[in-house]
C-alpha cells in the first residue's frame, strides 16, 4: 500500500508547481486557454504514443466506461483551466489555498454519492488541513490585500471539479492498464478545455514556439506524470484518503511561488503548511507501519 500513497503523493507534488509556472507563461503573454489546450494536448499525444509502444492490452472497455472516463478528464482539464485562469487574478499561494478545499469536498461527495461515511480520524484531519489552509492563507497574521472576487470564484470552481475528478477516477476502470486509462482521460480533457476554449483559440496570435516550451513542460508535470501515477494509486488508495494525500500540493505551490515568484510568506502561513504536512502523516501512518 506504501508505494500507491506515495505514487498519490508525487503526483500531486508535480501539480503543485504549474501555477508558478503558469504565472511565469503569463509573463511572457500566453493566455489560459492557450496554456491549458496546447498542455492538454500535448499530454495526450505522448500518452498515446507511449500506449501504442508499451501496452498492447485487448482489455474491452463498454460505453458507458468510455464516457465516464472521458468525463473524468474533461474535470482534470476543466480543473486546470479555470485553476489557470484564477492565478491570473489573485496569487498563485491564495489559489492554491481554494483548490485544496477539494479535501473535504471530495469527503462530503464521496459520503452524499456512494454513502462512504468518513471515519473519525478522516473527520480529524480534515479540520487539521481546514486549519492548515486558513493559517497558510495569511488570513490568520492579518493578510489584509484585496483579492479578485472574479479570481477567488474561478479557484473555488477548481476545487469542485478537482473533488469530481478524484472521485471519477477512483470508481471508473479499475481494470483498465493506468497507462491506457491515462491516455483516454486525457483525451476527455483536451475535448474539455477545447469545447470551452473553442472561440477565445480561433483569435489567438501566440502559437509560435515559445507556447510549445511552456506545453511541453507542463504537459510533463500537468498532463503526463501526475495522470499516469493517479490512475496507478488513487484506485488502490481509494478517494477519500487520496484526496487527503493529495493536499502535499499546497506546500508544494508556496514553496515554489514564493522561491519563483517572490510571494511574500511569513511565519505563521509556514505553520499552516505543517499543520497540513503533520495531518496527512497522521491519517497515513498505520499504512506506514506495514
Amino acid at each position: 500500500m506504501t508505494r500507491y500513497i506515495f505514487m498519490v503523493f508525487a503526483g500531486a507534488c508535480s501539480f503543485g508547481i504549474l501555477s508558478t509556472f503558469v504565472k511565469l507563461a503569463y509573463r511572457e503573454g500566453y493566455a489560459a486557454a492557450e496554456i491549458s489546450v496546447t498542455q492538454a494536448f500535448t499530454g495526450m499525444l505522448v500518452l498515446w504514443i507511449l500506449t501504442l509502444i508499451y501496452q498492447r492490452s485487448k482489455e474491452k472497455l463498454s460505453g458507458q466506461e468510455w464516457r465516464w472516463l472521458l468525463f473524468t478528464g474533461a474535470t482534470i482539464g476543466l480543473t486546470s483551466f479555470v485553476y489557470y485562469v484564477s492565478v491570473a487574478y489573485i496569487p498563485a499561494s491564495v489559489a492554491i489555498i481554494l483548490l485544496m478545499q477539494f479535501t473535504w469536498i471530495g469527503l462530503l461527495l464521496d459520503w452524499i454519492i456512494f454513502g462512504k461515511r468518513p471515519s473519525g480520524l478522516q473527520w480529524v484531519t480534515a479540520g487539521l488541513i481546514l486549519l492548515g489552509t486558513w493559517l497558510a492563507s495569511g488570513l490568520a497574521s492579518g493578510r489584509t490585500e484585496a483579492l479578485s472576487v472574479k479570481g477567488l470564484a474561478y479557484a473555488g470552481a477548481s476545487a469542485v471539479l478537482y473533488a469530481i475528478y478524484v472521485i471519477a477516477n477512483s470508481r471508473v476502470a479499475k481494470q483498465l492498464h493506468p497507462l491506457r486509462k491515462s491516455a483516454i482521460i486525457m483525451t476527455g480533457s483536451t475535448m474539455g478545455v477545447l469545447l470551452v476554449n473553442a472561440s477565445a483559440l480561433v483569435v489567438s496570435t501566440h502559437f509560435n514556439v515559445g507556447l510549445i516550451k511552456w506545453a511541453l513542460f507542463l504537459s510533463l508535470f500537468g498532463t503526463i506524470i501526475p495522470p499516469l501515477l493517479f490512475a496507478r494509486g488513487i484506485p488502490k488508495v481509494g478517494a477519500g484518503i487520496s484526496a487527503v494525500i493529495m493536499t502535499a500540493e499546497l506546500p508544494v505551490a508556496i514553496i515554489c511561488s514564493h522561491l519563483l515568484l517572490a510571494e511574500p510568506v511569513n511565519g505563521v502561513q509556514w505553520a499552516g503548511v505543517v499543520v497540513m504536512l503533520l495531518a496527512m502523516l497522521l491519517l497515513n501512518a498505520h499504512y506506514f507501519k506495514r
